[in-house]
């Protein structure tokens, strides 16, 4: 009985404590799935706090660059009176090259395909007289070839003129850039409020940011906003991402952009070289990771390869600066990897590298130039030398380069544009922040202190990320260029926009200054946090009070573009010129003539191609001090049927003394004299576009006015000519 008691006691206890643990087990599920459950929730909200972030920005972003797209349709319509003018005063509006590059689209769609199209263009022999040219890779038309075949393959035709179809392809291009620029500086600073910010500097700087109000059909106006594409990309690229996905797509869009670009501007592939430079800089100061850079200059080598054969062969890219540093880099780093590490030749080899980089690069580059005949690019190491002083030039064209605008110093006027907009000053703020940090963190890194794989917002080390030093380090070389070369800062501009809007919108540009100022009174990243937020919409507010009503006014104004001189003469060569006639003048001028009557010219306004540069030179000399006989001679040699002169080139007085194209033929032709410091022209003939209105022997002999009006006088050149005395 005894033990049968104590059997049924122990069953008991041992029921009871399987009750207490399953008791104490509850409570533990019940606070696992709690937690659990807590934690899904957290998970979804982050997730959906994400996605309504990443929508509005991108949805802010494409707002933007369809804004600025509808103000430039906007503005242009108003400034032209566009839609309702005939297509001749239509054309009339598209200037000095511009004319020419709507020409070459308007033959490529009245051809009966595309690909008979492409073919007359490539084997051109009805634009300039006695010369059959491939008009595709002369004048880099990719941009028409491409915008004609979307022309022809959507239908557009039946909703659409050509003309329309062409501008608004470039305006919604333009619109891409300040997309492409919010997104840039939205990936630097976290925030999309960085890109509203400088998609506003953007428009607002407009006169320093783009060569749109000067010409539309321009190549710089096609291609930079794939170049804007790919620094957007580049820069996700070179941030360190963790989602890899978003790393092979910002790899994608990097080579896909950059191909496109190189393949657009025949200038791109120096734009590029001061990208590579960036990038080498970096990975000479430990400040990227190798391998990222050498993915990028794999890039570039195949689109300069790619672009070589897309483009006929173009000798040019064989002698770019971009080819010989890129190709230097992958074989020094060829020679490195090949190399047994610990090694005492591997250890030099570390101390040498990138002295052995840039010698391979020289060497190539002048190996390359003594086997590769090219002549179409030794007018730019001209007019450098001529520019920095280091050699005289007598030369028309060098001369000529020297004049104009764009590559001159920058004037007062520009710095004082972009400081009364504030993004002079905050650009100035920001780079400087940017460029301390960079170099402290270099003399940390150099001094052998252990620096942090990840960064936090407390650190306050924005010069740190690779992203903002790429940045940084290209923003300065375009600046100083921009110093030299008033042209270049339609490139550095927009840089400006980016990095400043960027700047002023990161808290870790503001925690980074308040620990040099060592701020203590207050949380410097509580403090930060909303400066990063208040700045931006202050500046934005003054922005929007000082210049919204400005930019509405342009809107809204009437304006009239109606050059009726020109369009009088263009009406009178379709009317009374024959359909074989060749006209000769001014570049400038046979680019309008080409495009609105389809007549032949015996130049274009090219200045990239030796033998354009010398026949432009040869028919400028009608504004010359030589004699009727030799003019006839030069005109005749072209096949030229009429010659224009033009009273505004004739009787200029406008430009600076020096600079006028009468002085610069002047000088060439060693017609320009010199006594007690003044300068004055002298020959024993006299000027030539003067002396022919004049209508005496031995003028009238080689030429006969056919038209004339206030700015234009058309001469027939004589096939026979009679004296008379």
């Amino acid at each position: 009985m005894d033990e049968q008691q104590q059997q049924g006691a122990t069953g008991e206890l041992r029921e009871r404590k399987k009750k207490d643990c399953k008791e104490n087990e509850e409570p533990l599920t019940e606070e696992k799935s709690k937690t659990a459950l807590s934690a899904e929730r957290s998970s979804k909200y982050v997730a959906c706090q994400r996605f309504t972030k990443l929508f509005c920005g991108c949805f802010a972003a494409i707002t933007s660059g369809m804004m600025y797209t509808v103000y430039l349709s906007t503005y242009h319509e108003r400034k032209f009176w566009f839609s309702t003018r005939p297509e001749l005063e239509r054309e009339i509006t598209f200037q000095g090259d511009g004319a020419i590059y709507y020409s070459f689209f308007k033959e490529l769609l009245r051809a009966p395909s595309f690909e008979q199209g492409l073919f007359e263009l490539t084997y051109n022999n009805k634009t300039v007289s006695m010369k059959t040219l491939n008009a595709v890779r002369q004048m880099s038309l990719y941009p028409e070839l491409m915008a004609s075949a979307l022309y022809r393959i959507s239908a557009s035709h039946e909703v659409m003129e050509p003309m329309h179809f062409y501008i608004s392809m470039v305006f919604g291009l333009q619109g891409i850039y300040v997309t492409a620029l919010f997104v840039t500086s939205w990936i630097m600073s976290g925030t999309w409020l960085a890109g509203m910010l400088a998609a506003a500097w953007f428009i607002i700087n407009r006169t320093d940011t783009t060569r749109m109000d000067y010409s539309i059909p321009l190549r710089e106006n096609w291609a930079l906003p794939y170049f804007a594409v790919q620094v957007a990309a580049l820069t996700g690229y070179l941030k360190n991402i963790a989602n890899s996905s978003a790393e092979r797509l910002c790899f994608f869009l990097v080579t896909a952009s950059t191909y496109t670009f190189m393949v657009i501007w025949e200038y791109s592939h120096y734009l590029l070289f001061l990208q590579s430079l960036s990038l080498l800089m970096m990975d000479y100061l430990l400040l990227v990771q190798k391998d990222k850079v050498h993915e990028v200059q794999k890039i570039y080598l195949l689109s300069l390869l790619l672009g070589y054969l897309v483009q006929f062969e173009n000798s040019a890219l064989l002698l770019s600066p971009l080819l010989s540093l890129v190709a230097g880099s992958i074989l020094a780093n060829c020679i490195q990897m090949n190399m047994k590490r610990g090694t005492f030749i591997a250890k030099v080899m570390d101390f040498v590298y990138y002295y052995l980089v840039f010698t391979i690069a020289v060497t190539l580059h002048f190996v390359i130039k003594t086997l590769v005949a090219d002549k179409e690019n030794g007018h730019i190491l001209q007019f450098l030398e001529a520019k920095f002083g280091l050699s005289m030039t007598n030369n028309f064209t060098t001369s000529w380069l020297l004049c104009q605008e764009s590559l001159q110093s920058p004037s007062a006027d520009t710095l004082l544009r972009l400081t009364q907009s504030s993004l002079l000053p905050f650009y100035g703020l920001v780079f400087t922040v940017c460029c301390f940090s960079m170099s402290q963190m270099i003399f940390r890194r150099i001094c052998g202190e252990p620096l942090k794989e990840k960064l936090t917002l407390k650190d306050g080390q924005i010069g740190a990320r690779p992203e903002v030093i790429y940045h940084i380090i290209h923003s300065a070389l375009l600046g100083s260029f921009t110093m030299v070369f008033e042209g270049v800062k339609y490139l550095w501009t927009p840089y400006v926009c980016m990095l400043a809007a960027f700047g002023v919108c990161s808290p870790e540009l503001w925690v980074t200054l308040f620990k040099w100022i060592r701020l203590k009174s207050v949380q410097p990243v509580l403090l930060a946090v909303i400066l990063s937020t208040a700045v931006p919409t202050v500046i934005g507010f003054s922005l929007w009070r000082e210049h919204f009503p400005r930019m509405m006014m342009e809107l809204s104004e009437l304006r009239e573009f109606y050059d009726l001189d020109t369009i009088e003469l263009m009406r009178w060569i379709k009317r009374e010129a024959p359909l074989a006639a060749v006209f000769a003048g001014s570049p400038q001028l046979m680019g309008a003539i080409k495009l609105c009557t389809g007549s032949k010219v015996t130049s274009l306004p090219l200045y990239t191609n030796e033998d354009f540069m010398k026949r432009n030179e040869n028919l400028y000399q009608i504004y010359s001090l030589r004699s009727a006989e030799d003019i006839y001679k030069i005109l005749t040699s072209y096949k030229a049927s009429y010659v224009i002169i033009e009273d505004s080139i004739c009787n200029e007085v406008g430009t600076e003394k020096g600079c006028r194209v009468k002085d610069l033929l002047d000088v060439a032709n060693g017609h320009m004299v010199n006594e007690d410091g003044d300068s004055y022209s002298s020959s024993k003939y006299g000027r030539f576009c003067h002396e022919i209105k004049l209508n005496y022997s031995p003028y009238v002999n080689y030429f006969t006015l056919v038209y004339w009006n206030r700015s234009y006088f058309v001469y027939k050149i004589n096939t026979v000519i009679s004296f008379q005395y």
